[in-house]
């Protein structure tokens, strides 16, 4: 009897395996697949601010640079294009290596590579049309990371209506040939700054900056120059991209819809 109870203890049915005993190199994977999963599902801490300020030191650093060498605008060179995009080149960079890696992180950071392609058109005069289509495709992938809700209808008109009595403004000072394509720039632009303010935080800001200095710029180029017209557009431009790359990094970024 002893040997029979022994042999139905020890019994194991046939086709049955049993499950692997976990191994000790393993939890790594377990702990980067819920780490990946806890960055995409926008559950995050809030980022450390001494690490943030330390990756944005490019970014700074190059800002001063473009500021103290200060190139004459009108006289356009490669030197001139690599000093004006270099700061969002380091904001791409930021991004790259300090985002969360979902889709919120990726399409601002395609944003990013568009408009240092803007900059690069916008040295030479002759080159503007494709240096505004450059910004126009920067600012659908800010509109496309920032998605469609909530809605905020109210901020929808609002924009309209400033948009539109700017736009009407500008339109008897434009170049026949830039007439439409700014209308359609303006639309997009005013599309992005209506779903970052309803997103709110650093990305409201973002596009509230980015709006102030194309409103400068196409004033000051195409209606009357304007005292400091150059500072203000670019510090409000830089401005403006520094708080877009910074809403990649919030507590709860947006999620792309």
């Amino acid at each position: 009897m002893g040997t029979v109870f022994r042999l139905k203890c020890n019994y194991i049915p046939p086709f049955t395996t049993l499950p692997p005993m976990p191994r000790s190199h393993d939890s790594g994977g377990i702990w980067t697949n819920m780490a990946a999963h806890g960055r995409e599902s926008g559950r995050r801490h809030a980022p450390d601010p001494l690490l943030l300020a330390l990756r944005l030191a490019p970014f700074l650093a190059s800002c001063a640079l473009y500021f103290v060498l200060w190139l004459p605008s009108d006289k356009p060179s490669w030197t001139s294009a690599l000093v004006k995009c270099l700061p969002i080149l380091c904001l791409a960079l930021f991004v790259h290596t300090t985002a969360p890696w979902g889709p919120y992180g990726r399409l601002v950071w395609v944003g990013l590579l568009c408009s240092a392609l803007g900059d690069i058109f916008l040295i030479w005069p002759d080159q503007f049309l494709f240096g505004m289509a450059a910004f126009a495709l920067a600012h659908l992938f800010y509109l496309w990371a920032l998605g469609w809700l909530p809605i905020f209808p109210a901020l929808l008109g609002s924009v309209v209506v400033i948009f539109g009595l700017y736009l009407g403004l500008l339109q008897p000072h434009l170049p026949s040939d830039l007439r439409l394509p700014v209308v359609v720039y303006v639309a997009i632009l005013g599309l992005m700054l209506w779903r970052a303010l309803a997103r709110g935080r650093a990305a409201a800001l973002g596009g509230l900056f980015f709006s102030f200095s194309d409103a400068v710029l196409a004033w000051d180029a195409f209606v009357q120059p304007l005292p400091l017209g150059r500072l203000i557009i670019m510090v409000t431009y830089y401005a403006a991209q520094a708080l877009l790359a910074l809403s990649t990094v919030e507590a709860r970024a947006p999620k792309a819809v």
